[in-house]
Formats: structure tokens, sequence, C-alpha cells
């Protein structure tokens, strides 16, 4: 049986998150506001959301790596090279480490919004405000539940609006959030809503979408990526130890204990013109998708899965 509330399941049995495996050897945040004490007090008062996921630590990776590690695509591009001022939304912030970490490398021009579920805001914001030195003043914390239009609205015309017009996302930010297939289809809504105008005002505006996942279980999870790939195109992160001459490129995740990715997606631009349709039962089956009703369904992730699993079986 589903809770009525999303954040306690029933039967809910979690511990605090621990780092994960050598990939992320000595990458550690130390801020006491996501370490095991105040993850158990967060879990108590916050369920799942009081949690720090597994995949949010390879993302907060992604977001700040080392001098010596290179990823492609990069999260930011080098600080060589002039860039538009950066706007990332994050879906399903929880406990706010990833939001917390992006706020660490944003310039003082850039904008953060984290966002969850109206009761879990205060502790978003909270630790956000507790585990962030960076000199940005432009990151909030903001209800939207997943395809919410009331939430969605009220975000766009108070953080996204200026005097010269909308102001469109660059980012688009999920760790973690890909487990209960009854949240697979609102995940899917949410993501079409936010690169969608009013966040995308503009087609030819592309907004990133970067998702930090863990493999749980493939046959519940298996239906998000068959629909989300017919609305997005999308590819794993890439990574490279600069410090040996002979490190090859592999996808990053690739050697932790658990099947981790993190995928960059962005919208098809067919696809601004298809209709969403209003069932989630309807979206998982691919309905809408190509502008037609038929029940279909993308293979990129079942593709790259295989892919996976050669490279374990050939290593």
């Amino acid at each position: 049986m589903f809770s009525t509330n999303v954040n306690f399941p029933e039967n809910l049995n979690i511990s605090p998150s621990e780092y994960p495996d050598r990939e992320l050897n000595g990458v550690r945040n130390e801020h006491s506001v996501f370490g095991d004490v105040a993850q158990r007090q967060a879990i108590e008062k916050y369920g799942i959301a009081g949690r720090i996921w597994e995949a949010a630590y390879f993302l907060s990776r992604y977001v700040d790596p080392p001098s010596n590690v290179k990823f492609e695509p990069p999260f930011i591009g080098p600080s060589t090279i002039p860039r538009r001022n950066l706007v990332i939304l994050e879906l399903g912030s929880g406990a706010g480490m990833t939001s917390s970490r992006i706020a660490e490398v944003l310039n003082e021009q850039d904008t953060l919004i984290a966002t969850d579920l109206p009761d879990v805001c205060p502790l978003l914001e909270s630790n956000i405000r507790a585990s962030t030195t960076s000199a940005i003043s432009s990151v909030y914390a903001r209800p939207l539940a997943w395809g919410n239009e009331v939430h969605g609205a009220a975000i766009s015309s108070e953080l996204l609006t200026s005097p010269e017009g909308s102001i469109s996302l660059t980012h688009v930010v999920c760790s973690d959030l890909i487990y209960f297939p009854e949240l697979l289809a609102p995940l899917l809504r949410a993501l079409l809503q936010v690169t969608s105008p009013p966040f995308s005002p503009s087609i030819d505006a592309a907004v990133n979408v970067v998702i930090s996942y863990k493999l749980r279980s493939l046959s519940k999870e298996t239906p998000f990526w068959s629909a989300f790939g017919l609305w997005f195109s999308f590819e794993p992160v890439l990574v490279k130890d600069m410090s040996s001459v002979d490190s090859p490129w592999q996808r990053f995740g690739e050697s932790s204990d658990d099947p981790v990715f993190i995928f960059v997606g962005h919208r098809r631009p067919e696809s601004f013109s298809w209709t969403v349709p209003p069932d989630d039962s309807d979206l998982l089956n691919g309905r809408g998708a190509m502008g037609n009703d038929s029940v279909k369904g993308d293979d990129t992730f079942e593709t790259l899965l295989f892919m996976t699993m050669d490279d374990i079986m050939n290593a």
C-alpha cells in the first residue's frame, strides 16, 4: 500500500546514508546538517525527504569536481569561457545537499531554485542557509509538487519574470527521484512542465536536464525511461582522470558498487507541439508522444544498460 504522504510510505525503515564507494573517495560534504545525526532527526520528521540518497553524492561530485577530474559534458563550462547567467531549478531537493553544492559553484549573478513539497521546504531552506558559504544571493527554496500548475505559476511569476521579459531556466536537476512507480508519471509531468513555457519561453533556449540515478528495481523503473526518452534525448556523463596519462574516458558511476548513472538530456524540439496526456498511465505508455495516441516507448536506456552490462562482463 502507498501512504497518502509520499515521504512516509508504509513500513518506512531507513537509516542515514554513508558516502558510497571508492569512486567518491575523499569527496565529503562536512556540513553537520547532512551528517548522520542530522539525517536521523530529519528522517524522523520528514521521512524519505530527510535522507541523503546515494545518487546525490555522485551529482555533487559532478557539480563540483576536483581539479584532476574532467567530465563530458561538464555541469558548468570552464571558468575561462564567458557564459550566460545560470538559472537552475532542482526538483525534489529533499534535505538540500545537492542544491547546497550547486550554490557553492555559482556566480553572484546566477539563480538557484530548490523545490520540494510544501512541508519539506522548511528543512530545505534551513539546510541551504546553514551549509552555503557562497556569495550568491539568489538562492530560493520554494514549494513545487510535481506537475502542480499553481506552484509552477507562483515560481514563474516571482522568480522568472523581469522588466525585460521572461527568464529561461538553463538547468533542471534531479537526484534519486526514480523509485516509486506511483511517482514516475508525476515526475515526467514535472520535467515536461519545467522545460516548457513559461520556464523555458523559447524552444531555442534548450534547458539542460541533469538526472542522477541509482538503479534499484529495473522492472519498476524502466517504464519511466521508456516514456522519458520519447520526449527527451539523453546521454550518460563521462569522466576522465586527468592526473593519469593513460586514463580512459568511462561512464561516471561505472566503478560504483551499484549501477549509478548521471544523464544529461534535452527536450526533443518536435515535442513542444505534442499534447501531454492528462492520464498518468497514458503518459507512461507513450500516448501523445510523436503527436499520436498509440502505445510506444524509447529504448535508449535499455541500450545504455546493455552496454554497461557488457563492460562489466568484459572487465
